[in-house]
C-alpha cells in the first residue's frame, strides 16, 4: 500500500512475517523501505492472514 495516497501498489508473497523495517524491491525495480505492517485476520477455516506493508515510493 502507498501511505501517501492509501492505494494498493502490487502484491507480493512472504513467505515469513515481514519486519517494518524490511526493504523491498518493487516490480518495477524501485525500493522502497516499509513505513509500517498491519496484519489482518484469517478468513473463517483458514490459517494464512492477510499482510499489508506499507510503504512511500520516492517518485
Amino acid at each position: 500500500m502507498n501511505s501517501s495516497t492509501g492505494q494498493p501498489i502490487q502484491k507480493m508473497t512472504f513467505e515469513r512475517m515481514p519486519k517494518p523495517w524490511v526493504t523491498l524491491h518493487l516490480a518495477n525495480g524501485e525500493q522502497v523501505t516499509a513505513d509500517r505492517v498491519h496484519v489482518g485476520k484469517p478468513a473463517p477455516g483458514k490459517f494464512i492472514a492477510p499482510v499489508e506493508v506499507w510503504v512511500t515510493p520516492k517518485g
